[in-house]
């Protein structure tokens, strides 16, 4: 039996989803922590990247923390962050893929705040508004597509990644595919395909589910103009 064969079967049989350690129990674990990692990283990156854009300034510090985030691989932050006082298992996992789901939320967090019209927030304080109150009745409103579109890339990212966090004891979907791989390749096959199946659906249920999102928090005009910057942008790269 070829492993796409193997991962079908795994994949119907009843107590791989009920059994204690099994599908439905990982997926618990992936979701819960990879949730509880994206929404650290907003409290970290959001507010900062807010206040950066509503200052005009740390441009290039926005640039500079997103870049020194991505340049440090997961896995890396997986094996150091254990040996520290977080320990192995959920807590250094977390804080691992909060760290990783930092640059999208504050790179879109503070691009929101300065694509905001300079006349709507000149009009706003010539009404007597403060600076943290343009920043809350304004910018805020007028940056939640952006801040949208963060949180579903950073949400992704995540997800995809926290397979890694059966390296350190950390369970999720990761540890289906660790026990596949100890297991012979003719036996385990299908249960590392099956859980790569699952990792891969959970990425794409969660892309489709904020797309959805996204669009719903975005006001119709600014997505026509989205649209319309998207097909200039298509047109200019195929010289039409």
């Amino acid at each position: 039996m070829n492993p796409v064969s193997q991962a079908v079967v795994w994949l119907n049989d009843p107590l791989n989803w009920t059994n204690p350690g099994g599908i439905l129990d990982r997926l618990g674990e992936h979701v819960s922590m990879s949730a509880t990692a994206v929404l650290l990283g907003c409290l970290v990156a959001w507010p900062l990247g807010l206040w950066l854009g509503h200052t005009g300034r740390g441009g290039g510090l926005v640039v500079l923390v997103s870049n020194l985030t991505l340049a440090v691989p997961t896995l890396a932050l997986l094996t150091i962050l254990p040996l520290t006082f977080l320990g192995f298992g959920r807590p250094a996992v977390v804080v691992a893929l909060a760290v990783f789901a930092v640059p999208p939320l504050l790179a879109n967090a503070y691009t929101g705040v300065r694509q905001v019209d300079p006349q709507t927030r000149e009009a706003a304080r010539g009404m007597g508004m403060t600076g943290a109150q343009v920043l809350r009745r304004v910018e805020l409103p007028l940056a939640v597509p952006y801040l949208a579109a963060g949180f579903r890339t950073a949400a992704v990212q995540v997800v995809a990644t926290a397979a890694l966090a059966t390296f350190v004891n950390g369970g999720g979907l990761g540890e289906i595919i660790r026990f596949g791989f100890g297991l012979s390749i003719a036996v385990g096959g299908g249960q590392i395909l099956a859980g790569g199946l699952l990792v891969a659906g959970l990425a794409v249920s969660v892309e489709l589910f904020f797309a959805l999102v996204e669009r719903l928090v975005t006001p119709r005009p600014l997505r026509r103009a989205r649209r319309r910057a998207a097909r200039r942008a298509t047109d200019a790269v195929t010289g039409s």
